[in-house]
Order: C-alpha cells, then structure tokens, then sequence
C-alpha cells in the first residue's frame, strides 16, 4: 500500500484529512464547514466521503443542494464523492471495490481543485489508513473529556500524567513513516477540542494540559475547534453553515449573536491551519470577494457576519 498511497497522493490539491478512531466527535461538521469556508474563498474544493457506514457528510451535501433547489438560491456547493462500499461475501473483494472507487474520486479532482477534504470513519480501517498517508493536513477533533483523550494516549488515573500512546497514535505514526518514504512530504498533524463545555473548567485544563504534553512527544499541534452550540445543529437538515449569508427570507432563520460567535470560531480555525495560497487563488479570491459584496445583502447581515 505504501506505492499506492504515493502514487495516489494528488499533486496539485492540498489533501485535508478529518480523523479519528472515535466517533462523534464532529468530522463531518468540520469537514463541511471548511470546505465551505474554502469555496467562499474563491478556492476550488472537493469533499470525498469514506465513512462508508454513516455517510454524514454525504447527507450534509444532499441536504444543502435539497435545500438550495427549495429556496431557488444557489449555495456554494464542494465537488462530492461518496465511495461506495463493498458488498460481497468476500473481504478482499470489497476492499478491493472501496479502494476503486477512492482512486477514482481522487483522479477526476486532482488537478482542477485546489484542496480535496476527506472525511473517515471512525473506525481503523483500509481506506482510512490509506487517507491518512496522503494527507498534507490532518485534523483530529477530540470531546472535551479523557473518554475521547484515551483514543490518543492512556493516562495515570492518580495524578493525570501521560503514560503511554495509545492506538490511533500509532496509526498516524505509521501514517507519517510512510509518507516520509513516500515523497519526504512532513504531514502536519492538528488535533482540536472540539464542543467544549464551559461547565468543567478543572477538565478542560486538564485536557488542555495533556494534549500540550503529548503533541510536544508525537509530534502534533493542538488548538480549539468548534463549541457545542445549537446552530450547527439546526443548519444540518438544510445543509447550512457558519459562513453562509444567512437571512430569514430564504433560509427560515435569522443571523444572531451564536451565528457571529460560530463563525469566530470556524475562521480562528482556518488560521490554525496555516494554510498556503498561491497568487492563483489568490486573485481568484479576491474576484470572488467583490461578487459577493456586489450581491444586495440587508446591511444588518453584513454586520452580524462580518470577522
């Protein structure tokens, strides 16, 4: 697999990878709204999906282009895979059939989009090890809570101090090795907390400490991914996010003070990503933003959404 993943690896799109070994954790939503955030960027952005289980981020794409059509609005939309998942009796052949149709979503994007969002399953499977290989950016949301910290490291149950890694650890490890080898390309590795509540403050430093700690002996950096707010949860059914210019007459809600926080919150992340664009995309950007401030937009939006 080691040719493949080097083989595979596009050379032209930046490979964003949303991982980890747990579920529920809010890959999907952070992968949705990154790629989101990129598209109104003037970037061109392609999303795969391989949980092949759940497909959340599949339904989140179906929902915003249900939701766009229902509203006669256009939506800025990712290029969107959905790999499809073996269904044979035999394991080799389904893996077989999943590594396809992975290769296939990745050569028909490679060269005319400039970033390619992956979202994985929760799980340690072929697909998701592969994906972790050819990431240029990898992105581990973890819950706020030692439950979600034990999936990257074990901990002394006394004193908090860490003991040892634990098994998604080493996946991205080997994950590492192999793209080394590959092409000498370093992934760089984010790990986010993600909903955190402001109801256990003693935790949240707790975790804070000990992702500190880790990240300095396996390599990755720590940061703050998205709070635990409402908003995302009702921006799903219809496919909506953070940075959409929303407004009551064609969405059904309206823009508040969570939205503004949200939306905070989404571009502190894109920051901690320290993402790279060319004078290409650049300009393409820049295009993009004087179409958007040419739209008739009620004022009122603009300051509720503005940075």
């Amino acid at each position: 697999m080691l040719v493949q993943a080097s083989t595979l690896r596009p050379r032209s799109a930046h490979v964003i990878v949303l991982g980890n070994e747990k579920g529920g954790v809010g890959k999907s939503t952070i992968a949705m709204h990154l790629a989101i955030a990129l598209s109104n960027l003037g970037q061109r952005v392609a999303t795969i999906d391989l949980d092949l289980r759940q497909k959340s981020l599949t339904h989140y794409v179906e929902n915003r282009r249900q939701w766009a059509r229902h509203c006669r609005v256009e939506l800025a939309t990712p290029t969107h895979f959905c790999v499809p998942r073996g269904c044979t009796q035999n394991l080799e052949d389904n893996e077989a059939i999943e590594f396809t149709g992975f290769v296939d979503a990745l050569t028909s994007v490679e060269d005319s989009h400039d970033f390619i969002v992956i979202d994985t399953a929760g799980s340690d499977g072929h697909l998701t090890r592969l994906a972790h290989s050819m990431a240029n950016t990898l992105i581990t949301p973890i819950n706020d809570s030692f439950i979600d910290f034990d999936v990257l490291a074990s901990v002394d149950p006394a004193g908090y101090a860490i003991t040892g890694e634990s098994h998604y650890a080493h996946l991205v490890r080997e994950a590492r090795q192999q793209r080394r080898l590959a092409d000498g390309i370093q992934l760089d590795w984010l790990v986010v907390r993600n909903r955190v509540s402001t109801l256990d403050a003693r935790t949240n430093e707790r975790v804070a400490a000990g992702l500190e700690e880790l990240g300095q002996r396996v390599g990755f950096r720590s940061g703050e991914g998205l709070a635990e707010r409402l908003v995302y949860r009702e921006f799903f059914p219809r496919g909506l996010t953070v940075v959409d210019e929303v407004a009551e007459s064609t969405h059904g809600v309206s823009p508040n003070i969570s939205h503004a926080a949200a939306r905070a919150e989404l571009m502190c992340l894109m920051g901690e990503l320290k993402l790279n664009f060319d004078e290409r995309q650049q300009k393409r950007a820049a295009a993009h933003a004087e179409w958007v401030a040419s739209r008739q937009v009620p004022m009122e939006v603009h300051e509720i959404i503005a940075d």
